[in-house]
């Protein structure tokens, strides 16, 4: 099993839950505000992707399998034998790769604002981060234009401009140093034969606001795998920031219900 070094983050008791974050995000940027929620009922076991948090960048494009086996080997440190896995946006892919490669292991699949493979704006949006991002002075545009996609057009038109430019300047001063590769794997990245093989519970959750992984792909993915449940969120990209107590509820109980 091949991995890379990956920092790792571990949160509450009960039945193990990993998480795989977001390209140009961590674990703490993807989740937190849904950590309280879930901590309660299951070990949360995270880690960030190589250039993201405290994790080292590596030479080598990365690879879906790798990032598969990191978060498992994750798992293993900390003594979970069987967990569900959680993934946003890039990580449900990653989430997706695990349950392909550990079959044994994974006892569900929660897959929110993610694609079997993007759809081909949202490719070429992928790759035009990937080859920008190594170049600073291109970081605030690319906040600029991962701002404007990312939250809903109701949620950005609610916020004050003095809000909005805090928060293209926050983006563009953490943008972390391995956006490009994630945002590279994510672009490359093509699920969609695979779907007729996953086999576990499975909840694909919808971000029906979302410009960045347009709602149709998402709900394409649902219709791909055999039993898979689907509920939609009122939300943008980032369901995190928009609606927090939604994902954070959907996730809980659609987990409650596949341990019973």
């Amino acid at each position: 099993m091949s991995r890379y070094s990956l920092a790792t983050s571990v949160l509450g008791s009960g039945s193990g839950l990993l998480l795989a974050h977001g390209a140009a995000s961590s674990v703490a940027d993807s989740f937190g505000p849904i950590l309280e929620t879930l901590s309660g009922q299951h070990r949360l076991v995270g880690a960030d992707y190589p250039g993201s948090g405290a994790s080292p960048q590596v030479d080598a494009p990365l690879s879906l399998d790798t990032l598969a086996d990191s978060l498992v080997a994750a798992a293993d440190a900390d003594g979970l034998e069987t967990f569900a896995v959680l993934g946003y946006s890039l990580g449900g892919l990653v989430a997706m790769r695990v349950a392909e490669r550990h079959p044994q292991r994974v006892t569900a699949l929660v897959l929110t604002a993610t694609a079997g493979e993007l759809p081909a704006s949202s490719r070429q949006l992928a790759i035009a981060i990937a080859a920008l991002h190594p170049l600073p002075q291109t970081h605030v545009a690319l906040a600029r234009i991962m701002a404007a996609l990312a939250l809903s057009e109701q949620a950005l038109a609610a916020l004050p401009a003095e809000h909005v430019e805090a928060m293209v300047s926050g983006l563009a001063q953490g943008l972390p140093a391995g956006t490009g590769a994630q945002f590279d794997v994510a672009a490359q990245a093509d699920a969609r034969a695979q779907l007729a093989r996953i086999k576990v519970p499975t909840l694909v959750v919808v971000t029906s606001e979302d410009r960045l992984i347009p709602p149709a792909a998402q709900r394409q993915l649902a219709a791909g795998i055999a039993g898979a449940e689907k509920v939609e969120i009122a939300s943008g990209h980032l369901i995190g920031m928009e609606a927090p107590a939604s994902w954070g509820e959907a996730v809980r109980d659609f987990l409650a219900r596949v341990a019973r």
